[in-house]
């Protein structure tokens, strides 16, 4: 992995250290990203009559049953509010609660069949809707910029501030 590589982290060597003007253009790079990308997921999220929140939860759910605290956790939101997504998805037949194995009072929640295909069709169609950007980086660059952006979201994670 990169990361490990002595030159691969700015405290190995000070002189790799991002200028100001470095960090400057690496934010508004990041920025821009993301605000192509939340561009696509909102049009696919309101071509589905789905909420950006609710196209996050299907997303999260893609690859996980999860507790309904664990669910809220992960959105950053109150249960109280994720109740009422679980609610409404649930009435759309694209999750279901089931009871947890582990801790009878717990509620478990995960995508139905049905759930699950859209999730699939959903994640096609954002990878097709990206493509014209992800498409122009060769093999290796889209490998070492998933790295990096791991990376960085790790940090992110770690520090609880996401």
């Amino acid at each position: 992995m990169a990361a490990s590589h002595p030159s691969a982290h700015p405290s190995a060597h000070p002189s790799a250290v991002p200028s100001a003007g470095d960090q400057r253009d690496l934010i508004d790079a990041l920025a821009r990203t993301a605000f192509v990308t939340m561009a696509v997921l909102s049009k696919i999220g309101a071509q589905h009559d789905l909420s950006l929140t609710q196209l996050r939860m299907l997303g999260i759910l893609r690859d996980r049953r999860l507790k309904m605290s664990e669910l809220a956790d992960y959105l950053g939101l109150d249960k109280s509010t994720v109740s009422g997504l679980v609610d409404r998805a649930e009435r759309r037949g694209l999750l279901q609660r089931t009871p947890n194995l582990a801790d009878r009072r717990a509620v478990d929640v995960r995508l139905s069949p049905d759930g699950m295909e859209f999730a699939a069709r959903g994640a096609a169609l954002i990878a097709r809707s990206l493509s014209p950007m992800t498409s122009r980086l060769a093999r290796a660059d889209t490998r070492r910029l998933t790295t990096l952006l791991e990376h960085m979201l790790a940090g992110e994670t770690a520090t609880g501030s996401l």
